[in-house]
């Protein structure tokens, strides 16, 4: 809402008129209070507001992080079988090697 001082002079004789100059001050000064306060107010809500969005998210920011550690662990386990798989079957292929070089050099002799 934008007011122009066309608009504040307006306002400004209107209440001159209705309240008279003995009360204009003192009605200025407790709509400034209340202004005030209200603004307080609103300030304050709107803080609140914004702290609770940004305790719900860290908290989803927490919980994805405990999630992603919990899977985590799963995949390191099953990288480590799957190393120790990949080396069995290569002794496993290196033992068939060995057994055959060594029948093969044995029925040379």
């Amino acid at each position: 809402m934008d007011i122009g001082i066309q608009e504040i002079l307006l306002i400004s004789v209107i209440a001159l008129i209705v309240l008279g100059p003995e009360r204009l001050p003192s009605t200025v000064k407790t709509i400034a209070l209340w202004l005030g306060k209200i603004k307080r107010s609103f300030n304050s809500i709107k803080a609140d507001i914004e702290r609770e969005i940004n305790a719900d998210e860290i908290r989803e920011q927490i919980h994805n992080e405990n999630v992603l550690h919990q899977l985590g662990e799963p995949i390191e386990q099953l990288k480590q079988t799957a190393s120790e798989f990949e080396q069995s079957i290569h002794d496993t292929h290196q033992s068939i090697h060995t057994s055959i070089d060594d029948d093969t050099s044995s029925e040379k002799h």
